[in-house]
This record gives structure tokens, C-alpha cells and sequence, in this order.
């Protein structure tokens, strides 16, 4: 998650490798199951789209995935959670090898999710938003019978109209808030991004889904956002106007999506808050992990079924997660016990 500050503002360096794989191999990475791996961290929220969307799909035997662990160093990514702290595929220790396999001292930010051409061990691209439209307009021949339409064709100018505002003004309006460098400037970002909350909580008030009547690339956008939003933002990040679960239609809308096969299972709280209170010691010099919040009520009802919507459109759920993909037992939902 490459950024800098200037001026107390907190910028994203957003000049990823915009390499695609597509079905017609136009730039030279054509689709091919199993030729490319994925490698994310569960921590991460741009990640956690690209784990979502691939689970929807069903896309896993089609792209293997590597998980690295939720803290790095300086420079990289690494895999620590693999035997020996080495990814079982790509057999290199940090992911930084593989930008580096395609840019020697590649000079940017070594961030996830990444997709690696497992041949050449390259990175081929690190762009995050392309990444997982790609995964729903260019992989379609190796989808799952029954895989929901997250990008349809009709939706997409408003799609992409939504998913820009959730961008700029509650995705990235938390690192804002976060990571300002002066009261003026996180004052800014503070207005910006509960304006932006209430925007989307009364767009989600009498409909529940952001686009349409069923789950899109949209949701997927936001929800990753709000998973992380009590655990870690709300406190670390001092977004703390209210809790997520003191605002009633994103919490309701959140849980929702939550209880949707490939959300919920995909969520590693323990891993998310690792990784923001230890990696960011600039915020968190003690580089204390909280125990709380208590995140049994995410299982709680949610009553959203009441404004009709079908999740899944024409197709249906996803099966169970594949194993060695599964987020550790005491790491989701669970209630917290006083002992960690």
C-alpha cells in the first residue's frame, strides 16, 4: 500500500504496473489456468477484493493463490506464514524478487495483490482496480457454473461511478484521516469521509445492494473497508465519529454481505489488526495489538433480506473454501476471550 505525505495530505501513489492479462494475450499475458498466482495478504484490503472476486468466480484451480503474512518490513512482502518462509510455488522468500524478476531494483512500493507469471516468476501486474475486472470480464471461460455477473455489461458506467467515489472518499478517506500530517489536514479528511459514509448509507437505505439488485464489483469495494473499519479505523486511524456498528444501514448492509459465502470467510481479523498496529509504528510506536472489539455480532441478523435483492443474481453461491485457503479457526467472527 505505497503512499507519501505532502503537504499533511495523505497521497496514494497510484502508478502501478498496468500490465493485463487478457483473453486475447494483448499485452502479452494471455489467460491460462494455472499459469499465474496470485499473491495477496489477508490484511490488506485491496487484497481481500482480489480473494473475494476470485472466490465468486470460482476461479481458485484456475489461479493458484500465495498468502503472505500480515506484516513486512520496509521493503516487502514476505512469506512468513509458508514452510522455511518460502512461497510453495514461486520459491522465493520475499515478493519483492518477483517485482524484481520483471524491473531490476524496482523503485516503487512492492504491494498486494500481485499477479505472477509463474514461468518466469515476473510480476505482471500489481494494479489492483484492473485486476479484478479482468478477473470478471477476461477470465469468463474458466468461471464456475452459477458465477454472478459482478461487472455486467449494462451497469458498468454506474459501477464505475460508485466504485470511483467509494475510492477516493472512504477506501482511501480512512488512510487519509490516518495518515494526515497536520490537524488542518486531518480535520479535511475527516468531513470528507463521514460525508462520504452518509452519502452511501442513504443510497443503501431502501435498496441493499450499492448497484442493481444484486452484489457487483461495488460491493466488494466497499465491504472491505467497512470489515476493517472497527477493528482498526474507527481507533488507529481516529475515523471515530461512530463506530461502524453504531451506524445503522452500513452495519446492517456490512453483516449482510458478511453472512454471503466468499465475504465473511475471506475475513482474517487477527491478521488485519497485526498488520495496521504493528506495521504502522509511525502511528503506533508501542506496536500494541488491541484484543477487542468483540466480533461475534458480525454472525447477528441483519434483516436485509426484507428489501429483496438476489446476491447472486441467476447464478448461485460459491462452494466451500478450498482447503489450505481457509482463515484460521479464532481468526473470524468469533467472540474474543479475555486471554487472546
Amino acid at each position: 500500500m505505497a503512499s507519501y505525505l505532502a503537504g499533511g495530505d495523505f497521497t496514494r501513489d497510484t502508478d502501478y504496473i498496468s500490465t493485463r492479462i487478457t483473453a486475447d494475450g494483448r499485452d502479452g499475458y494471455p489467460v491460462e489456468p494455472g499459469r499465474y498466482r496470485l499473491i495477496v495478504a489477508r490484511a490488506c484490503p485491496w487484497a481481500n477484493r482480489a480473494i473475494i472476486v476470485r472466490r465468486l468466480l470460482g476461479l481458485e484451480s484456475a489461479i493458484s493463490i500465495g498468502f503472505c503474512g500480515p506484516t513486512h518490513d520496509q521493503r516487502s512482502w514476505t512469506f512468513d506464514l509458508d514452510p522455511g518462509g518460502v512461497d510453495p510455488v514461486l520459491g522465493i522468500p520475499r515478493l519483492q524478487d518477483a517485482y524484481f524478476k520483471r524491473i531490476p531494483d524496482y523503485p516503487k512500493g512492492i504491494t498486494v495483490p500481485a499477479m505472477v507469471d509463474v514461468p518466469t516468476g515476473a510480476v505482471v501486474t500489481n494494479d489492483f482496480a484492473q485486476m479484478t475486472l479482468d478477473f470478471s470480464t477476461e477470465w469468463t471461460a474458466y468461471h464456475r457454473p452459477g458465477a454472478p455477473q459482478l461487472y455486467p455489461e449494462s451497469l458498468r458506467d454506474e459501477i464505475d461511478e460508485v466504485s470511483k467515489k467509494i475510492y477516493t472518499e472512504i477506501n482511501n478517506g480512512v488512510y487519509r484521516c490516518g495518515f494526515a500530517g497536520t490537524q488542518e489536514a486531518y480535520d479535511a479528511a475527516y468531513g470528507r469521509l463521514f460525508s462520504a459514509l452518509d452519502w452511501v448509507s442513504e443510497r443503501l437505505a431502501d435498496q441493499r445492494y450499492l448497484v442493481g439488485d444484486t452484489i457487483t464489483e461495488a460491493d466488494v469495494r466497499l465491504f472491505t473497508t467497512l470489515a476493517r473499519f472497527d477493528p482498526v479505523y474507527h481507533g488507529h486511524f481516529k475515523c471515530n465519529r461512530q463506530k461502524l456498528s453504531e451506524m445503522p444501514v452500513l452495519w446492517a448492509y456490512a453483516r449482510d454481505l458478511f453472512q454471503t459465502p466468499g465475504f465473511g470467510d475471506t475475513i482474517d481479523f487477527v491478521q488485519i489488526k497485526q498488520h495496521y498496529y504493528i506495521v504502522h509504528a509511525d502511528i503506533n510506536p508501542s506496536q500494541i495489538v488491541p484484543v477487542g472489539p468483540d466480533l461475534a455480532n458480525w454472525l447477528s441478523p441483519h434483516g436485509r433480506e426484507a428489501l429483496g435483492g438476489r446476491p447472486f443474481g441467476d447464478g448461485t453461491p460459491p462452494g466451500p473454501v478450498p482447503d489450505g485457503e481457509r482463515v484460521p479457526a479464532g481468526h473470524g467472527a468469533e467472540p474474543v476471550s479475555a486471554g487472546r
